[in-house]
């Protein structure tokens, strides 16, 4: 299924954060926080035009309590606008 975000609008993927402390606990699904991070899977048209530093793959980290999440082909999502996307995640 493709999913094309209209206006200023992306579409990130969560990028999952570690179920383990650095001291070997392994934390319980129900107390772990959503991680603040994704990678693009698609950009509206505005939001192109909006940041041309936004591309497909990057990593970015966005705002804690925005966006809405949807479900695609089994895998979820989070939909936002672009100023809620604080800035590019480089390696």
């Amino acid at each position: 299924m493709k999913f094309t975000p209209l206006g200023e609008r992306v579409l990130i993927q969560r990028l999952e954060e570690d179920t383990k402390t650095s001291s070997g606990i392994i934390i319980p699904d129900n107390v772990k926080e959503k991680p603040l991070m994704g990678k693009i899977e698609a950009l509206g048209e505005k939001a192109t035009k909006e940041c041309p530093a936004l591309k497909k793959d990057q990593v970015v980290m966005f705002e804690k309590y925005k966006g809405s999440e949807v479900k695609l082909d089994n895998e979820e999502y989070i939909v936002l606008e672009v100023e809620d996307i604080l800035g590019i995640i480089e390696k």
